[in-house]
């Protein structure tokens, strides 16, 4: 299963737009550089009332579907 860590700093207004659907993706960087979109929904299981903010860990299927996130740091 692929992973890939990612930066993730989104405001709660950042993140009431992907949770109100408005936004359907998030668009990130790895932390080797790699442009990495994931949909929004995985946000809901990470948010706190300040956001978003930290580094975290992606796992994708071996077809590149989104399966799971978790908080690194």
């Amino acid at each position: 299963m692929p992973v890939v860590d990612v930066i993730i700093e989104l405001s709660p207004e950042a993140c009431l737009a992907h949770y109100e659907g408005r936004t359907g993706q998030v668009h990130t960087r790895s932390l080797d550089g790699r442009r990495v979109i994931f949909p929004a929904e995985a946000l809901r299981r990470v948010v706190t009332r300040d956001g978003v903010h930290g580094v975290f860990r992606l796992r994708f299927s071996a077809e590149g579907r989104f399966q799971a996130i978790e908080r690194l740091r």
